[in-house]
């Protein structure tokens, strides 16, 4: 099997995304209290943007020669909203760093398309965050 650690990589960051939708969707309906409207919309807009990553990646690993992870990273439940936050802070903060290192394997095996996506997937990653801190300032 070609490119092992870039698959292996690629696999860690699809249980991450997996994390990320079981994520934002328990803590969508878990979130009470005065912000529940805005956060339960902020948690559920999310979704979408993480199963697209999951696709990519999913795609990604068999195109290469391997095969999709279908095992999430655990996640944390707690019914404290800033809690929550924090969670989706430290995990997009993470997903920054692992698509940031994917996307140079990606440019050391000479994949161009691949880095770009992965880097994209960066740009992607970095707003949730930003949005995140605002959210939690």
């Amino acid at each position: 099997m070609a490119n092992k650690e870039l698959i292996d990589g690629l696999n860690h960051a699809l249980a991450s995304e997996f994390q990320a939708v079981i994520q934002y969707l328990h803590y969508a309906s878990m979130v009470k209290g005065l912000d529940r409207l805005t956060l339960a919309k902020f948690f559920e807009e999310e979704i979408a943007d993480e199963l697209k990553h999951a696709r990519f990646l999913s795609d990604k690993i068999v195109a290469l020669g391997g095969k999709p992870t279908v095992q999430p990273l655990p996640v944390e439940s707690t019914a404290d909203p800033r809690r929550m936050l924090e969670l989706v802070l430290q995990a997009e903060e993470q997903a920054v760093k692992q698509y940031t290192g994917l996307a140079q394997l990606a440019e050391k095996a000479g994949m161009k398309g691949l880095q770009v996506a992965l880097e994209d997937m960066v740009a992607d990653e970095t707003r949730h965050a930003e949005e995140t801190r605002l959210l939690l300032s």
